[in-house]
């Protein structure tokens, strides 16, 4: 089945006012795909609907914050009552805390995980259970490195990532065991060009930013549409320092310890102090009254494309390629020979 036959979908897309939930909102639809983006920012959701829109799609906005289970079972509600059944459920929402673990306070190491992890379970688990009474759907989980390999200054996030990791593999393998057609996979992202670093709450000196390379969010959303199309395989990695990561960690770890001890807390910050005015989304949205879009300040220096991503997601593609370059050098080989 091509691309153009899945489009005019029903998408669902949590964290879809800003960042990388705004990027795939404009990738689905672009393609046709009817939309409910789900996030508690009001200005960044009307913006993102208005696009939607104007790429002629159905859009609609549903202001949730989904650490509410109530709130998400509603949200799945109105989806399906305006829009029809979801045939894909994007899960992208997050928050976190730029500091030192003795520097977070309980309250707020809790607040990121209800958000970061037991958003996406509540948010999975009302999608499934309109998907799997039907035998049809896919969600798409946006995971991260970090769900791999934790990083200093980022325990909360670092915690609840590993958190889904675990638990989106064992949802698998319950789903394989059923024998649905319901899938579910994860896209690990490396680091975005996201506004997020300027709303994260952070207690670094400076002020925070990714750890290169960095990748425009619109290359993590293609990422997402692919897996969206298709979710046979576990996980897809995007970007050659999340390949690079996830690879180090799992054959030197301890050696990985060091060298993030050494350069993991410079590497997150800039050279400009941070403003005690910044905002900070970890209890209530801060784009209420202003849209962000997408993209963050990191524009300059950031890729535009992953040639690592595109290389995985058609690997099958170019094995067969290189199988034939193979015989045909084999084969002009023999003929030299003889």
């Amino acid at each position: 089945m091509d691309a153009s036959s899945r489009s005019g979908r029903v998408v669902a897309v949590t964290g879809a006012s800003g960042g990388i939930g705004r990027a795939c909102a404009r990738a689905f639809a672009e393609r046709g795909d009817r939309l409910a983006l789900i996030a508690r920012g009001s200005a960044g959701l009307e913006a993102a609907v208005a696009e939607a829109r104007r790429s002629g799609t159905t859009a609609i906005m549903v202001e949730t914050d989904v650490s509410d289970p109530d709130a998400v079972e509603a949200a799945a509600e109105r989806i399906e009552n305006e829009l029809g059944p979801i045939d894909v459920w994007v899960n992208d929402a997050f928050t976190s805390v730029f500091a030192p673990f003795t520097e977070i306070t309980p309250e707020e190491f809790r607040r990121v995980t209800e958000v970061t992890c037991l958003g996406y379970v509540h948010s999975t688990l009302s999608a499934l259970r309109r998907m799997l009474p039907r035998n049809q759907g896919t969600l798409v989980q946006v995971g991260s490195a970090i769900g791999h390999r934790g990083i200093p200054l980022q325990t909360a996030y670092s915690g609840a990532k590993h958190a889904l990791q675990g638990w989106h593999e064992a949802l698998r393998c319950e789903l394989l065991a059923s024998g649905t057609s319901v899938r579910t996979t994860m896209v690990q992202m490396p680091a975005v060009n996201t506004p997020q670093f300027d709303w994260v709450l952070s207690r670094l000196p400076n002020r925070a930013q990714p750890v290169p390379p960095i990748y425009q969010p619109e290359v993590a959303a293609r990422a997402v549409v692919h897996a969206a199309d298709h979710p046979r395989r576990r996980e897809y990695w995007v970007g050659a320092g999340t390949a690079a990561t996830l690879m180090a960690n799992a054959v030197a770890p301890g050696l990985l310890d060091r060298y993030l001890a050494r350069t993991g807390f410079d590497s997150q910050q800039t050279d400009r102090p941070r403003r005690a005015d910044d905002p900070a989304n970890l209890w209530k949205p801060v784009d209420g009254s202003e849209d962000h879009g997408a993209r963050g300040r990191f524009t300059d220096g950031s890729y535009d494309r992953s040639l690592q991503f595109g290389a995985t997601a058609h690997r099958g593609r170019l094995a067969a390629t290189a199988a034939v370059a193979l015989a045909v050098g084999i084969g002009a080989f023999a003929k030299r020979a003889r």
